[in-house]
């Protein structure tokens, strides 16, 4: 699904497929939502989503991982 982010989406909860939290998009630049991730997030999540090299605190959101946008909520699809 894709989805050109704006700050309307700052601030909303990013959810895996099943809808746990995996963390909140903290900001969003030319379209691409950052999220900082929660603290738990497996490193098997966290590699799916190409985030395991990167040594920063917010990692972009993947048009391609983005399943669903909601009001509150952005939930990715499965992988």
């Amino acid at each position: 699904m894709a989805h050109n982010f704006t700050e309307d989406d700052e601030g909303k909860r990013v959810v895996d497929a099943e809808g746990d939290e995996i963390g909140r998009v903290v900001e969003v630049s030319h379209g691409t939502a950052y999220v900082d991730p929660d603290p738990g997030l497996t490193d098997a999540i966290m590699s799916k989503l190409g985030w395991s090299d990167a040594d920063e605190d917010s990692y972009p959101l993947q048009e391609n991982a983005v399943g669903e946008v909601a009001d509150d909520e952005i939930r990715l699809s499965r992988f």
